[in-house]
Parts: structure tokens; sequence; C-alpha cells
């Protein structure tokens, strides 16, 4: 059985997704950080300081 593909590091959604898992369990005040944490662990602080900013300017590009 071939397992399922995770979403292009960078785009995001990988992102989203820890997000939406950790606020599922109700028991967290910010997601986001809690997310980003694991980010940085993972990753490394510069890897993931570049993958966040890349986020920012994507998001600021699309104006939301």
């Amino acid at each position: 059985m071939a397992a399922a593909r995770k979403p292009k590091l960078g785009s995001g959604k990988r992102f989203a997704a820890l997000k939406k898992k950790i606020a599922a369990k109700g028991n967290v005040s910010d997601p986001g950080a809690v997310a980003a944490a694991i980010g940085r662990k993972k990753y490394g602080k510069k890897k993931f300081q570049k993958l966040a900013a890349k986020g920012r300017a994507r998001k600021a590009r699309s104006g939301k």
C-alpha cells in the first residue's frame, strides 16, 4: 500500500493541517504557536524562518 503524499514543503498546507490537528484536541489556546515550535524543532530555526517568510510573502501577495 502506498502512503498518502504530503503537500509540497513551503506551500503552507502542511502547517495548516498540523495547526488544525492540534486545534481539534482542544487543549491548546494557540495551535499556531505549537505548530511553529514543532516546525522549528523539525527543520531548525534557519530553515523554518525561511519557510515562514515565504508564507508571509505569499499572504501579502494574495491580499489576505
